[in-house]
């Protein structure tokens, strides 16, 4: 039987939407409210006279906006029973499942991704850049550094964080997890050593093992750095790179103190290591704070890689690297036998993002309020578990009384549930009395999630370790 949404509850949702015309911004904002799964598949939307009350707006407004959504095959009518949601392609679409490795996932809630839908306002900003894309045409269309107009933007941002950059210091890829692999094939050569965090997220460490490099794990406790066991593994190793997480590490969530930054670089200057710093949680702080300044502030040889994925959209696929000066035609050299350059579109539609600032209005607010319930049903339903709740990122570090990180990944794909156990995350093995869990996913997901994780570890809480099914699932994001 389908559901029904209130019109009150749609008004909360569309929010201050572009009004001209109002009718193309109330058909765009439930789109994307549809699209991303806030209004669910198959549910009945308010009337139009419902509707127009609540929203206080024209009737013909709401009847040109429900065409539009029928037209573009996000909505239906059905005679006698209202407006009701759809997407294009059906329901094995009205959750992009792109991303699940299974393909028998079906209705799965996949917390194997951490990376949220688009907030409102991306469309917005697609659509204006379609109307800058015509100045670009008449050319070849190849920015292997990327688009003047970004390298800017990207260069401002920096600036308004205290880190002066020029343009040509910057270059822009398909995403962080390209630049990364960029950054691997110019400063890491086979048999390099290169300092990584354990736990780490596995993709950017992956892209270092395809370069040749041996890795050097440094733990990150739950606590956070240990910087004294930092500079002795840096004085023993001396390794030619060392990769950081230090704006909510993922996947601990911890943020790493000015103190610390300028600590850490000390070591990293005296044993000749570079680092190579992910910032890619990093404008994701969630409760107000204000964050460290940049690595590179404390260490001016520091190549970072920033994203657009967390902080914006993962479509957008767009990342970029900011390089000391002496670093980038290496860099540049390495990117030319990847790619050729980002598409045009993306960058122009960053580019408008950047123009208003590191995330749009309402992205954090969501994130906290998704947070706050993830916090809230584990603490209630689970609560031999520990976590510490970080200010920010997009995800929970969960440690179970047991090393049972892997079983319970396992159980928990048989409840529907798909998550990644500690040592996908581990650099050279152990931490499976880890999980991590996102909370990119709307609240009442995280919720049923949350009930389904406490079936799946009831189940293999004291089930014999011979009896324990593992699983092989591989993390994506």
């Amino acid at each position: 039987m389908a559901t029904a949404v209130s019109a009150s509850r749609v008004a909360a949702l569309v929010g201050s939407f572009d009004r001209s015309p109002a009718y193309i911004g109330l058909a765009d904002t439930l789109t994307l409210l549809i699209g991303d799964g806030r209004i669910g598949f198959d549910v009945r939307l308010p009337s139009e006279r419902e509707l127009t009350e609540a929203l206080a707006v024209s009737r013909t407004t709401v009847t040109r906006a429900y065409a539009l959504l029928r037209e573009s095959g996000y909505a239906v009518s059905r005679q006698g029973s209202g407006t009701f949601t759809r997407v294009p392609g059906g329901r094995a679409r009205s959750h992009d499942r792109a991303l699940l490795p299974g393909v028998d996932d079906g209705d799965a809630i996949d917390l194997n991704c951490a990376a949220a839908p688009a907030p409102a306002g991306l469309m917005q900003a697609f659509t204006d850049a379609i109307g800058d894309l015509p100045a670009h045409l008449g050319g070849h269309g190849y920015f292997p550094a990327g688009l003047p107009l970004l390298q800017q933007r990207i260069a401002a941002s920096y600036a308004a964080r205290g880190l002066p950059t020029d343009p040509d210091q910057v270059l822009v890829t398909p995403g962080a997890l390209a630049a990364a692999a960029v950054v691997a094939q110019a400063f890491a050569g086979r048999g390099d050593r290169v300092l990584v965090e354990s736990p780490v997220y596995p993709n950017a460490t992956q892209a270092l093992r395809n370069a040749g490099a041996r890795l050097v794990p440094s733990a990150v406790d739950p606590e956070g750095w240990d910087l004294d066991a930092v500079g002795a593994t840096l004085r023993g190793s001396r390794p030619r790179l060392a990769y950081l997480v230090p704006d909510f590490q993922n996947p601990t969530g911890h943020v790493m103190g000015d103190e610390q930054r300028a600590a850490y670089a000390g070591h990293l200057r005296a044993a000749g290591t570079r680092a190579v710093v992910d910032e890619a949680h990093q404008a994701l702080a969630l409760d107000g704070q204000r964050m460290p300044a940049p690595f590179a502030a404390h260490a001016p040889g520091t190549i970072t890689i920033g994203s657009a994925s967390k902080s914006f959209w993962g479509g957008l696929r767009l990342g970029w690297i900011r390089a000391p000066h002496e670093c980038v035609e290496t860099l540049q050299e390495a990117r030319l036998a990847l790619d050729l350059g980002a598409p045009v579109l993306e960058q122009l539609t960053l580019a408008r993002l950047l123009e208003h600032g590191p995330v749009l209005p309402g992205h954090r607010e969501r994130l906290r309020e998704q947070r706050d319930r993830l916090v809230r049903e584990v603490a209630e339903r689970l609560p031999e578990w520990r976590f510490q709740v970080p200010g920010g990122g997009l995800a929970l570090w969960v440690e179970l009384p047991t090393a049972r990180g892997s079983a319970l990944a396992a159980a928990a794909e048989q409840h529907g549930v798909i998550v990644a156990p500690g040592p996908v995350f581990a650099a050279e093995g152990g931490l499976d009395r880890y999980v991590r869990i996102p909370w990119t996913r709307r609240p009442d997901e995280l919720a049923l999630a949350v009930e389904r994780l406490a079936l799946a570890w009831a189940e293999v809480r004291d089930a014999p370790a011979a009896r324990v099914r593992r699983g092989t699932r591989v993390m994506v994001a």
